[in-house]
């Protein structure tokens, strides 16, 4: 064998050795990118929300009264009938996004009222882009329903949305988006919503 194929040979099999040692590497290295992402992920879901600001303090006190005024007097007269309302379900894994209201009247599902010129889909897209500032990507009709008197502050219609989003979560004066387990909310939620939890067990 002459001199310049042994060199030769020398370099393929040095080259080849350390693509084998390089493989495992890459692979670790990856795994470990992988494993560090979840970790941030998971440690940001459960970092403390950051107080709110004297401005918005301010806000979360007017919607406090002016929440607690409208269903105190709609709740007596309901002068237009049942109200119609929609509701989005957000789902991560187990976990709901559920909106931890300002008028401390617990938790509640991101939407609200519709008003008379959208559709159902309309206003539970507006609503949650404002209570959340996460923006639907693709959404279905799970159902609808009355809510029963004697378990609602007001009377209302109520159309239920599951959904997809991107963005990223921001507070508003309605309150603060959480990500809760399903099986933790039923006792906090809106008694009008609690019929949403039982029916998607």
């Amino acid at each position: 064998m002459s001199r310049a194929k042994r060199v030769t040979n020398g370099v393929e099999r040095s080259l080849l050795l350390n693509r084998t040692l390089e493989k495992p590497e890459a692979e670790a290295g990856g795994r470990l990118a992988f494993l560090a992402a979840t970790v941030n992920m998971s440690f940001e879901s459960r970092m403390p929300p950051a107080p709110p600001t004297a401005f918005q303090r301010i806000k979360r006190a007017f919607f406090f009264a002016l929440s607690r005024t409208c269903v105190g007097i709609y709740s007596r007269i309901p002068i237009f009938g049942p109200l119609r309302a929609s509701v989005c379900v957000i789902r991560n894994g187990e976990l709901v996004l559920v909106i931890d209201r300002s008028d401390g009247r617990g938790l509640s599902f991101p939407g609200g009222l519709t008003m008379p010129w959208e559709t159902a889909e309309h206003a539970m897209v507006r609503e949650v882009l404002e209570e959340t500032g996460l923006r639907i990507e693709k959404s279905r009709l799970l159902f609808e329903y009355q809510t029963a008197t004697e378990t609602s502050d007001i009377p209302c219609i109520l159309t239920v949305f599951e959904a997809e989003t991107t963005g990223e979560l921001i507070d508003s004066w309605e309150g603060s988006p959480r990500w809760l387990p399903a099986t933790q909310i039923r006792s906090r939620l809106l008694p009008s919503q609690k019929q949403i939890v039982d029916r998607l067990a």
